[in-house]
């Protein structure tokens, strides 16, 4: 005889240390999360960043320049 889902005696219940680890774990993901975020607000120096020039006289299409207007 084959097992089924409905002779699995924890089949479609979480309780006990299942439930409290489940917990545990969405938990530390949302407090690393919030962990990230906290860090990147607090140490984005925008002074250091690169300053890039965004002008562009040509644009590359294909082997042919094409003017941009």
């Amino acid at each position: 005889m084959e097992p089924s889902n409905e002779t699995i005696s924890d089949y479609d219940t979480l309780k006990g240390e299942k439930k409290k680890i489940v917990w545990a774990v969405i938990i530390v993901g949302l407090l690393i999360g919030v962990g990230f975020t906290v860090a990147s607000k607090v140490f984005n120096a925008k002074n250091e960043t690169i300053k890039v020039k965004e002008e562009f006289v040509t644009m590359p299409y294909g082997t042919h320049e094409m003017p941009v207007k």
